[in-house]
């Protein structure tokens, strides 16, 4: 792995719930903050708890807190917190409520070059792959070749591995590549034929090694003062696992 040269995508900050829209936006996107373990990677909507102490006449009317509107966190790095509890390779994801996709988008060609950010759910409807292929693929040439790389720390639901399959048939002129921390619901059925479905449309799906979890925190990971990449104990384990179930559903 090599280091790729970061051009920020957009802003971020750690504590920062929501960016304002791209101008390739043709409508305001919903990203949540949950890829739940079900099917359907359904969300919860965020809401603000109601005050039911009544108020008298001489009281000052209570302001309606909101949510900002449904739009995409991005950013170039994200805070070493998330990376070490999202993409940690465990056998039961319980808790881990994200997706965080961080992407490379390499152009090919006499005109090549390269950029890089990542996606996250932020509150409620689409998904970080949804919000890639509705923000960052509009500045991709239909003209131009593109060798795109995500690294997620989860595969696919089934919605999201069908609009895989969707852009990719309607666009030849990219190839998709997915390395993923963990495989999603890999038992169910319909994940196993989207996964296959992903495959067939040409999309190359891997499981993280190693050095692909050092890779994304050297290039995506916002470190804190004296912080460097540590490999839990049981990552290669976890590997040599779904590596196994992937390669049993991919036969």
């Amino acid at each position: 792995s090599h280091t790729v040269p970061a051009v920020q995508v957009s802003s971020y900050h750690p504590h920062a719930r929501s960016l304002s829209p791209s101008p390739l936006l043709s409508q305001t996107l919903a990203c949540s903050m949950a890829e739940t373990q079900s099917t359907s990677k359904s969300h919860d909507n965020e809401a603000s708890p109601e005050d039911q102490t009544e108020e008298t006449e001489e009281s000052e009317p209570k302001e309606t807190v909101e949510l900002p509107p449904f739009e995409i966190v991005t950013g170039d790095r994200l805070p070493s917190f998330f990376f070490n509890f999202q993409f940690k390779n465990v056998e039961y994801s319980s808790g881990r409520n994200k997706t965080f996709l961080c992407f490379v988008v390499e152009k090919q060609g006499k005109e090549a070059g390269t950029f890089r950010g990542y996606l996250e759910d932020e509150h409620a409807s689409a998904h970080a792959e949804d919000a890639f292929f509705d923000t960052v693929l509009p500045k991709c040439s239909p003209k131009e070749k593109y060798q795109i790389t995500w690294y997620m720390s989860s595969s696919p639901c089934v919605a999201c591995a069908n609009r895989i399959v969707e852009v990719l048939r309607k666009n030849k002129n990219l190839k998709l590549v997915l390395l993923v921390a963990r495989l999603f619901m890999w038992e169910e059925p319909d994940i196993q034929a989207a996964l296959q479905c992903m495959k067939t449309a040409g999309c190359k799906i891997s499981i993280m090694r190693p050095q692909d979890f050092e890779f994304v925190w050297k290039n995506f990971v916002e470190p804190e003062e004296g912080q460097s990449f540590t490999p839990w104990e049981d990552i290669e384990e976890n590997f040599q696992y779904y590596q196994e179930k992937l390669a049993e559903i991919l036969h």
